[in-house]
C-alpha cells in the first residue's frame, strides 16, 4: 500500500511539473515562523478568484487528491483531506507552509511540494531546480483556500 501510494504520488508530481509553466521563475526567499510562512511569497495578498482556478484545475493542482465544496465538479479526488472549512482549520500562514513544503508537517506526505526545489527525487531533468507553481499562484491558493469556512 504504501509503495503504491508513492508511486502514485511521484505520478502526481511529474505530471504537475510538466502542466505548470512556473519553472521559470526565481524563488522569493521566505521565512517559517513556527508552523507557517507568515509573510507573502509576493509581498502582497493573492487573489482569490485566480486561486479559485488553480485548486479547480485537474491538471495541475488540490482537486487531483482533494476534494471540497465544489458542486460542479465531478471526481474529486479522496487520496487527501477534504478543503471544504481550510479557512477555519489553518490560518493564512500555516496553509502557505502546506502549499510550499508539506513534508514539514509530515515526511512521508503524498503532497507534493509546490514550491521548494532542494532534497526532492525523482525529478525530470528539465525541471530540476524549479518550483511547480509560482510564488504568484501559491498567493492566490492560499487567498482562496482562507475563504473556505464552514
Amino acid at each position: 500500500m504504501a509503495r503504491s501510494t508513492v508511486h502514485i504520488a511521484a505520478m502526481i508530481a511529474a505530471g504537475l511539473t510538466f502542466a505548470c509553466g512556473a519553472g521559470a521563475e526565481e524563488f522569493a526567499p521566505y521565512t517559517v515562523v513556527g508552523d507557517g510562512i507568515p509573510a507573502s511569497l509576493t509581498g502582497s495578498p493573492g487573489d482569490a478568484a485566480r486561486g479559485r482556478a488553480l485548486v479547480l484545475a485537474r491538471t495541475t493542482t488540490c482537486i487531483l487528491c482533494h476534494s471540497g465544496p465544489f458542486p460542479e465538479t465531478r471526481f474529486q479526488g479522496d487520496l487527501a483531506p477534504d478543503l471544504t472549512g481550510a479557512g477555519n482549520r489553518w490560518s493564512v500562514s500555516q496553509l502557505r507552509l502546506r502549499l510550499v513544503d508539506a513534508s514539514r508537517f509530515n515526511a512521508e506526505t503524498i503532497m507534493p511540494s509546490y514550491y521548494r526545489n532542494d532534497g526532492l527525487v525523482r525529478v525530470g531533468r528539465n525541471f530540476a531546480g524549479k518550483p511547480i507553481l509560482s510564488a504568484a499562484e501559491i498567493e492566490d491558493i492560499v487567498a482562496y483556500l482562507a475563504t473556505l469556512r464552514d
